[in-house]
């Protein structure tokens, strides 16, 4: 991924990222076209600290039979993004841009045995579920017996072993202080989610040009 030093995020930053996100598009090559399929996973580590990205797809998804445990995957992960117009600067002479949140994680992947399946389908779960707290969490011991082990059956699991973790976290943070807060507060105002979550992600990342804005306007008032 092409990641200009000031959006470039370190290895900690991406994989804390990418673990929240629990969502991305995991890609492999077939040998002749690029094989994806959006899915959620989670993190988890080996005994000797290596990150892993566990996951299960559909039996006859594709994806199952480039699993050899050496070729290398792709997991991309992102999170929110913006348009940025270039009639929200204070600075003249700017163009459009699009501002985002993005982890790639690479690496071999494997077929799961059925036991780490079931463990895998248990913690997915239990996960996801946590979001939804005070909800008391649903847990497989409520379906019907034999249900479940009847759709495990239709399904492969299988983890990524990570060998590369890169991050790019555009947020504008190479712009003036005058230049960034004008954006956030322009992206604050617009209707859509994710353009208030990026506004909000800029204010967490340089609270001071914030504060010095807020300084200036009180000094400002008779």
């Amino acid at each position: 991924m092409y990641t200009p030093p000031h959006f470039k995020q370190d290895r900690a930053a991406s994989l804390k990222f990418a673990g929240e996100r629990g969502f991305g598009t995991m890609c492999a090559f077939d040998g002749h076209k690029p094989v994806a399929s959006p899915l959620p996973f989670y993190l988890t580590y080996a005994a000797d600290g290596t990150p892993q990205a566990a996951f299960h797809v559909a039996r006859h998804n594709p994806l199952v039979k480039l699993a050899d445990g050496t070729t290398s995957w792709l997991l991309a992960v992102n999170g929110p993004d913006a348009y940025v117009s270039p009639d929200w600067y204070v600075s003249p002479d700017q163009v459009p841009t699009w501002l985002y949140q993005s982890v790639h994680l690479c690496g071999p992947v494997r077929l799961l045995s059925d036991h780490e399946l079931s463990v895998q389908v248990d913690t997915l779960s239990d996960i996801f579920e946590n979001w939804l707290l005070p909800k008391k969490p649903w847990t497989s011991d409520k379906m019907t017996a034999g249900r479940l082990e009847a759709m495990k059956k239709g399904i492969v699991g299988l983890v990524m072993t990570i060998e590369e973790v890169e991050g790019s976290f555009k947020l504008n943070q190479h712009k003036s202080d005058a230049d960034y807060v004008a954006i956030a507060n322009a992206l604050g105002a617009q209707a859509h989610a994710d353009a208030r979550e990026i506004s909000q992600l800029m204010q967490d990342v340089r609270p001071e040009a914030f504060a010095d804005e807020t300084n200036k306007l009180e000094r400002s008032i008779p």
